[in-house]
């Protein structure tokens, strides 16, 4: 057995049709596209999603998503973060003079990361339920 002698099996393959190749052919003259019209126009055709004129579906239905302004003001700082600082008060301009958080940051909010072995107090920072127990198991406080 050879390449040459490859072939695909009897019928699997149906010949492609050959288009405007005159009337005994079946498909002369308009080559199946029909008289006039935008379909009938060689590179033409309605793009993708359009439908007549009618308001297409990706327009008609609401967009989603939502980006809070808020967020632009907010910061999130983990439990083993604040580990890391050596003041037992904990508030928001140590945290922007350590760099945890952004320059623009308003609210800090204190998540579950890590642990917590030194009793802490907290201001101006508002912590998750989990990290609220972390710190109080600790022996800190939040004010």
């Amino acid at each position: 057995m050879h390449l040459n002698d490859l072939h695909p099996a009897p019928g699997s393959r149906r010949l492609r049709r050959r288009v405007g190749r005159g009337i005994a052919a079946g498909r002369g003259k308009t080559c199946g596209r029909g008289h006039k019209g935008q379909k009938s126009r060689s590179g033409s055709g309605a793009g993708a999603g359009y439908e007549g004129g009618q308001m297409p579906l990706q327009r008609r239905l609401p967009k989603f998503g939502f980006t809070s302004r808020r967020s632009r003001f907010s910061d999130e700082v983990r439990l083993d973060q604040i580990e890391g600082l050596e003041s037992e008060l904990v508030d928001l301009a140590l945290l922007k003079a350590a760099g945890l958080v952004g320059k623009r940051a308003r609210r800090v909010k204190l998540i579950v990361g890590g642990g917590l072995t030194r009793a802490v107090v907290l201001r101006d920072v508002i912590p998750t339920r989990g990290a609220r127990a972390v710190v109080e198991a600790a022996g800190g406080r939040v004010e």
